[in-house]
């Protein structure tokens, strides 16, 4: 899927919203229901890789069935596995086709702490998006995110860099909601990239906010909700329905 037509699709629904699938004990029963309750207000679907793989091959088979459904069932939606892989050489080659040829993500979240080796093999994939982490949403971020060298803080550094290795076909980039007074210094290092930005919902960030210091003219945004929908007491489609209602407004 290209940013046009990822676009395409906020659009169409007037909705960026990314639902995580991240249920525990891992379900495909339960994946079905919450994808098809929130699909009518989603266009991505983000599954956190780590609540399968502690669950072992019987996870891992979840996850697969979980992409297959949604590549059957919803095929215009957007598939990122957060893997949050960070690796070089056969290994990084070896993620890549896990998620890109056995499970047919669309994208993948990666750390490119490690540089331009360890996203190399991922970027040999036509159509496929690497998803790098910038401004995360987690409260020591600022242990490395917000070193400053050369009046720069490092994970600006890190888009700068990274924007050199592909165009806004292939990469985005992970920029909390709980900075929200920083997301605009991420856009502007990023003016046509897509942004996947986590922390709205459980994490207390305002998507309102978000909206307005993230969003671009074409769209450009992904807003990830994970517990707030999946365990929603009035619901998930009721829950999805709400933060797509929310969002609808910024798409008029």
């Amino acid at each position: 899927m290209t940013r046009q037509e990822l676009n395409n699709e906020i659009f169409k629904k007037r909705s960026c919203l990314c639902v995580g699938l991240d249920i525990s004990p891992v379900s495909f029963e339960k994946n079905k229901a919450v994808i098809d309750q929130t699909a009518p207000y989603a266009v991505a679907y983000k599954p956190n890789t780590a609540f399968y793989e502690s669950a072992g091959w019987e996870g891992w088979k979840c996850l697969e069935k979980t992409v297959a459904y949604i590549r059957k069932a919803w095929p215009n939606h957007f598939l990122i596995a957060d893997a949050k892989r960070g690796d070089i050489g056969n290994t990084a080659k070896e993620y890549a086709r896990t998620f890109f040829e056995r499970m047919d993500f669309d994208a993948v979240t990666l750390s490119p702490y490690m540089g331009y080796d360890s996203i190399e093999s991922f970027l040999e994939y036509k159509n496929k998006w690497v998803v790098l982490l910038a401004l995360t949403s987690n409260p020591s971020a600022e242990d490395f995110q917000f070193l400053s060298f050369e009046k720069k803080f490092l994970y600006k550094h890190v888009i700068d860099k990274a924007n050199t290795w592909a165009d806004n076909n292939r990469i985005m980039y992970v920029a909390g909601a709980t900075r929200p007074n920083l997301l605009r210094s991420v856009r502007e290092a990023a003016p046509n990239h897509f942004l996947l930005i986590p922390g709205v919902g459980a994490q207390g960030g305002s998507l309102e906010e978000v909206m307005k210091q993230a969003k671009t003219t074409d769209g450009d945004i992904l807003i990830n909700v994970s517990r707030a929908i999946v365990h929603s007491e009035k619901g998930p489609a009721e829950a999805a329905r709400a933060f797509a209602s929310s969002m609808a407004r910024f798409f008029s």
